[in-house]
């Protein structure tokens, strides 16, 4: 590893050493104006002789040579002194800049070490709480984020990369099958296309909530508007009305008015979702009530009972076995995550009990 670059030391050695040379030559200065002024003020009569060492001297002249010989005394010996402070300053400052730039040439170091696999480096500087260790901290802190990014993104796209393969397996199975027959006839070829288009659209499905989540935890929002969450519930359970009735499930609503600011596109992705994922994963014959208004939207259902909550908003998870035998990508919690995070609002979820959720989303007041 190189050494850290000196410029930095020797800008400010040198700002120092000139600031101490500056206030040196003023006070050097002042020391001799001020040796005249007390010549000046010895009590001498103007005019009067004065005897020094037996010899008549005339006042005014003893006083000027008083003067002189002050203040060449002053400058003699200022002289002397003046470069040995000068130097004196610049060795300080070398030594107490080097020491107060320490610190940072080991968040330097820490930052020339540092990969994606090596992520785990810390500071962790220790001694008085000043600027440079609220940059150190400052520092850990941004790698923590940085590796729990990192982390997330792994398992991210190795989970994407599993669940990817499927549809494309089913479609390469059916093809290779397919064509391998020699009396596939029309009806065979439909079915064939059925397959395939049932595992694109799975697959179209699981890109768009890839995206979805992608764009929503990296950017953010682009649009803000004010939304109603309450006027978002009927059309999503207008798109389950046929699985609705299909399962004989009970549906209840109370709709009080929830206004925020965000996206309605991506607000309506999450009250969809929560209601899709409350209908696909219910029990034939069971129930779902969906309420607005404090705190919130809470969507409750009965269904499979569910063991660990707080997996079910990773992406992919679908929540063990009373759950994974339905159809889906296992990106609806997820995306519903991702979304009310984007919107600066939470959500959680805890089973209900006999078997089912209750999924929770607050959202910030307008």
């Amino acid at each position: 590893m190189s050494r850290p670059s000196l410029g930095l030391r020797l800008r400010l050695t040198a700002l120092a050493t000139v600031v101490v040379a500056l206030a040196g030559a003023l006070l050097l200065v002042l020391g001799w104006v001020l040796a005249g002024q007390v010549a000046n003020d010895l009590p001498v009569s103007a005019g009067a002789p004065v005897v020094v060492d037996g010899v008549v001297t005339d006042s005014g002249v003893l006083a000027a040579t008083l003067r002189a010989q002050a203040q060449s005394a002053v400058l003699s010996r200022g002289a002397l002194a003046y470069p040995l402070v000068v130097v004196a300053a610049a060795l300080v400052s070398w030594v107490l800049t080097g020491r107060a730039l320490r610190p940072l040439h080991r968040v330097t170091a820490t930052a020339r070490r540092l990969s994606q696999e090596s992520l785990d480096e810390r500071i962790r500087l220790d001694g008085p709480r000043d600027e440079v260790r609220e940059l150190a901290e400052t520092f850990d802190t941004m790698l923590d984020r940085l590796q729990a990014a990192f982390d997330a993104q792994q398992r991210f796209v190795a989970d994407a990369s599993h669940e990817l393969r499927t549809p494309l397996a089913v479609m390469r199975t059916e093809v290779d099958v397919t064509l391998a027959d020699p009396d596939a006839d029309v009806a065979e070829l439909r079915r064939m296309g059925e397959v395939l288009r049932a595992a694109t659209d799975r697959a179209e499905a699981m890109v768009a909530g890839l995206l979805v989540v992608a764009r929503s935890r990296a950017s953010g929002l682009d649009v803000h508007e004010p939304v109603d969450v309450a006027e978002l519930v009927p059309g999503a359970l207008a798109a389950v009305a046929g699985e609705v009735r299909g399962r004989d499930l009970r549906v209840g609503t109370e709709l009080a008015p929830l206004h925020t600011v965000g996206d309605p596109a991506l607000l309506d992705r999450v009250v969809g979702n929560l209601v899709e994922n409350a209908v696909r994963h219910n029990s034939d014959g069971g129930w779902l009530h969906v309420r607005t208004g404090a705190p919130g939207l809470v969507v409750s259902s009965s269904g499979a009972v569910v063991g660990d909550v707080a997996a079910l908003f990773e992406p992919f998870h679908r929540g063990g076995p009373g759950r994974t035998g339905h159809r889906g990508s296992g990106l609806g919690l997820a995306i519903v995550s991702a979304v009310v995070a984007a919107h600066g609002g939470t959500v959680h979820a805890e089973p209900v009990e006999g078997g089912g959720l209750t999924v929770t989303v607050v959202l910030p007041a307008p």
